[in-house]
């Protein structure tokens, strides 16, 4: 491996640090976007049923904010219980915002490392290519300083492919992942909504 790294030369460094970033964040966000940890199907019937029992109290409250996203929207509802249906709604929302954007973080940086990976390979490759034709002399050709072109330009192609792919595989899934779970809120935080208030009336 360190010998294919002092082959492709410094233009590589950029895109092993890409790669770092990248491996970094899939993996944080694999543990983050899972269902069981933002939207888990069992919080909403156990927040209502000692809804129910026991009222709105302050316990509840901190239990729901400290447990996942999820949570944290349904007490901003629950917070409202007592006001109108469109307020109840409005803070629900307001609360949801501001969990999507806690799921989007670090997206924006991994489409970043798709998009830019394959251009950071060409600019090794344009690098490589120069080498190539600065060992072209009229005189002669130096095959060292050839070969060492050909490395360069060859290996950051690669390289650059190697890590835009997965990037934005991972990229898009997240992206579909984070829609799939933002619905599923969406759909606990009206049912929460409808159950409050049909119990009131």
């Amino acid at each position: 491996m360190l010998s294919i790294i002092q082959a492709a030369g410094w233009p590589v460094w950029p895109l092993i640090i890409a790669s770092i970033l990248s491996v970094g964040i899939i993996v944080l966000k694999l543990f983050e976007l899972r269902v069981s940890r933002v939207s888990p199907a069992s919080l909403l019937p156990s927040v209502m049923q000692e809804y129910q029992q026991k009222g709105l109290h302050e316990d509840l409250l901190k239990r729901m904010v400290n447990a996942n996203p999820l949570g944290r929207i349904l007490a901003a509802g629950l917070r409202n219980a007592r006001s109108t249906r469109e307020i109840m709604k409005e803070s629900i929302e307001e609360a949801g915002r501001a969990e999507v954007h806690e799921l989007e973080t670090w997206l924006t940086t991994l489409g970043t490392i798709a998009s830019i990976s394959p251009l950071l390979g060409l600019l090794g490759t344009v690098i490589g290519m120069v080498e190539i034709f600065a060992a072209l002399t009229p005189a002669s050709a130096d095959p060292a300083k050839l070969a060492s072109g050909i490395s360069v330009a060859l290996y950051n192609t690669a390289m650059g492919l190697i890590v835009a792919i997965p990037a934005m595989i991972f990229y898009r899934y997240f992206r579909g992942k984070v829609d799939e779970l933002v619905m599923e809120m969406e759909q606990q935080a009206v049912k929460l909504v409808e159950m409050v208030h049909s119990q009131r009336q």
